[in-house]
């Protein structure tokens, strides 16, 4: 793809963001005010997830779900919503976005390879969206099933921005991460212009800040991939991502993808807690529907994000409440909130549910070996002593606090017992503010964490893997956002002295710094692409230059029209077996196969499968029989095929399509 292809393809993606940002606004300012223009990234992100959603569900063509957005965009402008005044006022929020945007844009850029981790099911899932967006959509790892055993929202709303513009599937995969990182950005600074006077840009730092174990790791000499990765597996046969591990690793799996609507989330419950009662009825009923299809979105991008934040709009509702209670018991109950949130959330997606085919959890268990103290604070121990700077006067002045914890201690569980003493303390304070029930909040999922976890089938030796993993990156946003509110607090009181002048001098050197370091930081940042090479938005390039036949078989497939399905070789997770399904997004027999077996909960069918693709390779008399019984039209012969397999094929009943020095593929005649 030529560098100039890119830039048109980026300016395309960009443009449409806009388009349906812009058109969104408009409908947010009665509701939020001020931070309509801000919040209308991520709002009008998941507004149109819904919508195209839809449309595959009725088997409507994408463009459809852009008609609303256009008549809204009409309507807006016919009544002078977009004017020059009402822009400018504004573009600070999209100085905030484009700023992250291109940040993140120049690490994929150089750093842009599918290549390893679950890179090829991110984009197997995002390019089987695009080449079929129905719903569900087609799993290309299991010829004949679909992805109803997964949350794929995520990847069919880039894969329906994928479409729309005329975007190949591994540049979109590309510039995913870019946009989601900018929607979490813009979202977390709106919640600093609520919380904080000053330093508002504070909470943003939530996707930069790194975890004690990085520093640890980085003294020890450590090269900065073994860093990276160690600091996340510093708790034993357990993840702990934090975000901008996540993004540098360049993998956008579900869970990352749905920070953006965390983020989003969080903002609205903050605004709620503080502008409830203010707001009209209007108002009221938007910011609902905004929490609903927020909260409604969370079980199709990564399920596990609704457990904790249901819980937690119920908290914020009844706290609401609390802070607003009087003799009208009734009128002051936020009812939209406790009741009509969570009930319009699951009707929004009720065909999802319905058609939902996954195995689930399996129950909730007590953790009998919880984390080691000194690993605890390696994951968790900035944001620990943020807190009791925080609290130390509580603690001091309620020295009786400090018994919450001694019980966790005692009986083992050393993070619990660090993390009660906290919460004791800033819900023991008179008026509770909103970064101290985030702050609550998240060191009660730790506390959870440390304490149960949810049975899946990830084994014996990662029992708590998924648990911990899934639940430590909400807490880790939650913990972000109120920890930098209270050093934002303590800055506010220490420099109030501070003239206009200087702050403003101060505020025009600090924008400066900021777009240097955003733009400067990925040229001088390592090699995260593991040697795969970069300098590009494409994707598949590296395999032009590390398996040039292949790439050049895959290419082909990739501009076939039509209803293709092929065989190819497997070899377990994580490998580059998957990689023809994985770049076209055609189906395959089995990719992944333990993925499979997670989601679909059969190991026998999925067994027999990976028995037949070897069946397929070595018994010609077996082979046509198969291919049909899976409804394979093409059979792939490359290096991996030719290195697992003893070939033995029925060349008689099948036809040569394409063939290079490397590969072969093959049609069923």
């Amino acid at each position: 793809m030529t560098p100039e292809m890119q830039v048109f393809s980026i300016l395309i993606w960009i443009i449409l963001l806009k388009f349906i940002q812009i058109s969104i606004w408009p409908l947010l300012k009665k509701a939020v005010g001020d931070f309509s223009y801000g919040i209308s990234y991520p709002a009008s992100l998941l507004i149109f997830a819904l919508l195209s959603w839809y449309s595959g569900f009725f088997g409507v063509t994408l463009y459809a779900s852009l008609f609303i957005f256009a008549i809204l965009f009409i309507f807006f402008a016919y009544n002078g919503e977009y004017s020059g005044d009402k822009i400018a006022v504004n573009l600070r929020w999209d100085f905030v976005f484009f700023m992250l945007f291109l940040f993140m844009l120049e690490v994929r850029y150089l750093n842009p390879s599918i290549s390893y981790a679950e890179k090829f099911m991110d984009h197997a899932f995002l390019a089987s969206v695009m080449n079929n967006p129905a719903i569900p959509p087609v799993d290309p790892w299991y010829s004949g099933g679909n992805l109803d055993v997964y949350y794929y929202l995520g990847h069919w709303t880039f894969g329906a921005l994928g479409v729309m513009s005329g975007i190949k599937s591994t540049v979109v995969f590309n510039l995913i991460l870019p946009t989601v990182f900018a929607n979490i950005g813009v979202s977390l600074y709106a919640s600093g212009k609520l919380l904080l006077k000053k330093y508002q840009w504070l909470p943003v730092l939530t996707i930069f800040v790194v975890n004690p174990a990085f520093i640890y790791h980085l003294l020890l000499g450590k090269s900065i991939t073994a860093v990276m990765w160690d600091s996340t597996r510093t708790i034993d046969a357990a993840i702990t991502e934090y975000p901008v591990f996540s993004m540098l690793w360049g993998d956008p799996h579900a869970h990352v993808i749905s920070l953006f609507n965390q983020a989003f989330f969080l903002f609205l419950l903050i605004y709620c807690y503080l502008k409830w009662n203010e707001s009209d009825d209007r108002s009221k009923w938007i910011l609902a529907i905004l929490m609903s299809i927020s909260l409604g979105s969370m079980p199709l991008l990564n399920t596990w994000d609704v457990l904790i934040y249901a819980p937690a709009l119920l908290v914020f509702g009844f706290l609401i409440f609390l802070k607003n209670r009087d003799d009208k018991f009734i009128k002051n109950l936020p009812l939209r909130i406790i009741l009509l949130v969570p009930a319009l959330s699951v009707l929004i997606y009720l065909p999802y549910y319905l058609m939902l085919n996954a195995g689930g959890i399996e129950g909730i268990a007590i953790v009998n070996s919880p984390t080691e103290p000194f690993a605890f604070i390696l994951v968790y121990g900035f944001f620990l002593l943020v807190l009791y700077l925080e609290c130390i006067k509580d603690i001091i002045q309620k020295p009786y606090l400090i018994i919450f914890g001694i019980p966790f201690i005692l009986l083992g569980y050393f993070g619990a017992g660090l993390c009660i003493i906290p919460i004791s303390a800033l819900i023991s304070r008179k008026k509770l503010l909103p970064q101290d029930i985030l702050a609550s909040l998240g060191l009660l999922i730790i506390i959870f964490t440390e304490t149960f976890y949810l049975r899946d089938n990830m084994g014996e030796a990662y029992f708590r893997m998924n648990t911990v993993f899934k639940f430590s990156i909400i807490a880790w946003m939650m913990l972000g956002i109120s920890t930098a509110v209270f050093i934002g607090k303590y800055l506010e009181k220490r420099n109030s002295l501070n003239n206009e002048k200087t702050d403003t001098k101060k505020k025009s050197a600090f924008v400066a710094i900021i777009i240097c370091a955003l733009l400067l930081t990925p040229l001088i940042l390592p090699d995260l692409n593991y040697g795969y090479g970069g300098k590009t938005l494409d994707g598949m390039e590296w395999m032009k230059i590390q398996h040039p036949y292949e790439y050049n078989a895959i290419d082909y497939l990739r501009e076939q029209k039509g209803s293709i399905s092929i065989v190819e070789a497997e070899d377990g997770d994580y490998t580059y077996y998957s990689r023809v399904s994985s770049m076209t997004g055609y189906p395959t027999i089995i990719g992944m196969p333990f993925h499979e077996q997670m989601w679909r909960g059969d190991a026998a069918l999925v067994g027999e499968r990976m028995s037949d693709i070897k069946k397929i390779y070595e018994n010609p008399k077996e082979c046509a029989s198969l291919m049909e019984k899976y409804s394979m039209t093409h059979i792939f012969v490359g290096e991996p095929e030719n290195k697992r397999y003893n070939l033995n094929l029925p060349y008689d009943l099948l036809t040569i399509v394409y063939q290079n020095d490397g590969v072969v593929i093959y049609a069923l005649k």
